[in-house]
């Protein structure tokens, strides 16, 4: 049952769409905005922007969970070095694992015994495992939920987008893909289902020369520009390839250089300031 007194988009809704949705809440958790973030096809560091998200909001005060509903393909656990933990449950539901610096984490990996054995299930059950994660999940008190969603365009980001009350949607490309049909099906899925995209987080935007330290671009920015001004889509940061970045879940994120660190504080910077 719809509770609107728990739910992030109370107020925000008018009564009669509040008395029709689909969104399902836990009266337990008070959840003040949701972030999911998205991308339009595997592989392009998503994952690994969501948890650094979260390890941002987190270090600048405020409560932070994050909920890894990429549930073929779990690797939060790992990007944040609990993937050695299990969550656990009583009466009230499934508590979730909590990293040592405080957020708190929920992903299939966390319930499995074996991490490496494949989630072999058909959409609907997978859909009903995601929502579960928002329903039955003692999230408690928290400033901002990060989600982890599952690449494309399918059932379960559907599930996510209509059974969850996001706040907004971060989007994560690389730039050949970002001015591409791929990125504009999720665009178009966010706007159908109204859902305000917060902006776009390009990955390996450039690499930077060990040298002499430029910024090398492999594709032109000028079509990045161009189609972010079309879609009115901000540009919230720029990532370059980087070992760091691809080695952060069995090293931590103190081996991330300064400057992506200080990319990821501007990033969290303007999320903060678009929901607030």
């Amino acid at each position: 049952m719809t509770d609107c007194n728990s739910c992030p988009s109370k107020n925000s809704c008018n009564i009669e769409e509040q008395n029709t949705c689909g969104i399902k809440n836990n009266s337990n958790n008070q959840v003040k905005n949701i972030i999911g973030v998205m991308s339009g096809k595997g592989g392009v560091g998503k994952s690994t922007v969501s948890a650094m998200i979260a390890e941002e909001l987190n270090k600048k005060g405020f409560k932070v969970g994050i909920m890894d509903a990429d549930i073929t393909g779990p690797s939060i656990p790992r990007l944040l070095n609990i993937s050695h933990k299990k969550a656990t449950a009583n009466e009230l539901g499934i508590i979730p694992v909590t990293t040592s610096n405080g957020i708190k984490v929920m992903s299939l990996n966390l319930l499995m015994e074996d991490e490496d054995q494949p989630v072999i299930w058909r959409g609907p059950l997978i859909a009903g495992v995601v929502e579960q994660f928002w329903t039955d999940v003692q999230w408690g008190d928290l400033d901002y939920l990060i989600i982890d969603m599952p690449p494309g365009t399918g059932d379960v980001a559907l599930t996510v987008m209509q059974s969850i009350p996001i706040s907004g949607l971060v989007m994560v490309s690389v730039p050949q893909d970002l001015v591409s049909m791929i990125v504009s099906k999720s665009i178009n899925m966010a706007k159908k289902l109204n859902i305000p995209i917060l902006g776009v987080v390009e990955n390996m935007s450039y690499v930077k020369c060990p040298d002499c330290g430029k910024k090398i671009r492999i594709f032109e920015s000028e079509n990045t520009i161009k189609f972010l001004k079309e879609n009115n889509l901000e540009l919230l940061g720029e990532l370059p390839m980087s070992k760091n970045i691809a080695n952060v879940s069995v090293e931590g994120n103190d081996i991330i250089e300064e400057e992506i660190q200080n990319t990821f504080e501007q990033i969290g910077t303007k999320i903060i300031k678009s929901l607030s």
